[in-house]
């Protein structure tokens, strides 16, 4: 029998989830989880590859607006729920979902696509670059320190419920966004996403906790989300922060939340993920060796329209450059294109018969495309070729932002 892909039907969402969980291991999620992507899935853009009447094939995205350098929220595709079962591997499956699904992502007008992988392999023949890097570390308070700025001291604190604060927190979180390249303006529902408590998620943590911080006339600046796993050995406590999310709006409500969960009793370290690669906490602690940093990938990026794209975002410098693009996948998007942009802003990118000055595939694009990743460093890798003396550094300034992107919650 011939294999089907269709858009999900609202009645066959609980059958292509239950190949979703198959696809990846097998172990069901809490009602609680199921129940909140549900809520959350859109099912005119999930698709199913369906054999007879199973499932062995999905894909789904989600309709963001993602923050790129210079504040823009641009339309994106949140690709999720990407999955193939094992009795269906090596029949192109894979292939034709993401073609069928870029193709959808093209008609409807969004320029990018994005991606969190957990398999880093697979997605860069599609023209995934990897864009964001996230941040995990492992604090030994015991043995480090915390430098504050001026200002901590005046910052009030208030335990409050987690559920009680989402307003407030949100609040905070949606001030962030235009400042923070790569990070996605939270569509209703999502908000919930952070909030889930199931006990499945806590491991040996407590349920989840919320600390707020406070200007003087009562405003919310500041948050952090967190559980603390208690552990006791002959010695006595050997207890553990887990935090969750930690936004503040200025570094002294930031450096006080800090200093909140490095004091909290019988807890000997902190431990946080999923946080930017310039995470100013690196800046606070007295010894970043007993820290723990360590880093991995956290989020690729796909132009979907090229132009578009690339004319959607700022530039930290001013640019003139012609870009030989090569995309087997999206051949719509391959070619000679002139990017100008000025340190203003503005920024136009046409094709252009004139002498390519740079050459590079649609992954790179992806990989610099927030500002996180250097042309240059690219470049190094053999992956950016210079067709003119001079091009990538100028290229690489331009595109290279101020900040680290960051994607602060998976989807």
């Amino acid at each position: 029998m011939a294999l089907e892909t269709r858009v999900l039907q609202p009645d066959e969402w609980d059958v292509w989830y239950d190949h979703l969980e198959l696809a990846f291991g097998g172990v069901p999620e809490s009602a609680e989880e199921r129940g909140l992507y549900r809520s959350l899935t859109e099912a005119e853009r999930s698709l199913g590859v369906w054999d007879g009447g199973t499932c062995v094939g999905s894909a789904g995205a989600f309709s963001f607006r993602l923050s790129v350098p210079g504040g823009a929220l641009v339309p994106a595709a949140g690709v999720t729920m990407v999955g193939v079962a094992p009795t269906h591997r090596r029949r192109g499956v894979l292939t034709s979902l993401m073609r069928r699904q870029l193709d959808d992502v093209r008609a409807g007008g969004e320029p990018l696509a994005v991606l969190t992988a957990s398999d880093p392999a697979i997605y860069g023949r599609f023209g995934y670059g990897q864009a964001v890097y996230g941040l995990a570390v492992e604090i030994d308070t015991a043995r480090v320190r915390l430098d504050v700025p001026p200002g901590a001291d005046e910052v009030r604190l208030r335990l409050v419920d987690p559920e009680a604060a989402l307003a407030d927190c949100e609040r905070v979180y949606a001030a962030l966004v235009p400042g923070r390249p790569g990070m996605p303006a939270r569509r209703p529902g999502w908000e919930r996403q952070p909030l889930l408590d199931a006990p499945s998620l806590r491991g040996s943590g407590s349920p989840l906790k919320c600390v707020v911080a406070e200007r003087a006339d009562g405003e919310v600046v500041g948050y952090a989300r967190y559980r603390v796993a208690p552990e006791w050995n002959l010695s006595g406590s050997q207890g553990r922060v887990e935090v969750g999310d930690l936004d503040a709006l200025d570094p002294a409500a930031y450096a006080a939340l800090w200093r909140y969960l490095f004091g909290i009793d019988l807890t000997w370290s902190v431990r946080a993920v999923k946080r930017p690669v310039d995470d100013p906490v690196l800046h606070l602690v007295s010894d970043v060796r007993r820290s723990q940093a360590r880093v991995r990938d956290a989020m690729y990026v796909r132009l979907v329209d090229l132009p578009a794209a690339l004319e959607a975002r700022a530039y930290g410098a001013a640019l003139d450059v012609v870009l030989e693009v090569e995309d087997a996948f999206c051949p719509w998007n391959a070619g000679r294109w002139r990017l100008t942009a000025d340190a203003k802003g503005g920024a136009r990118c046409a094709r252009t018969a004139d002498p390519a000055e740079l050459a590079l595939t649609v992954r790179e694009l992806g990989a610099a495309y927030l500002g996180g990743v250097a042309l240059t460093a690219l470049a190094g890798a053999g992956r950016v070729r210079e067709l003119r003396p001079g091009a990538v550094a100028e290229a690489s300034r331009a595109f290279t932002g101020d900040v680290a992107p960051w994607l602060p919650h998976g989807f």
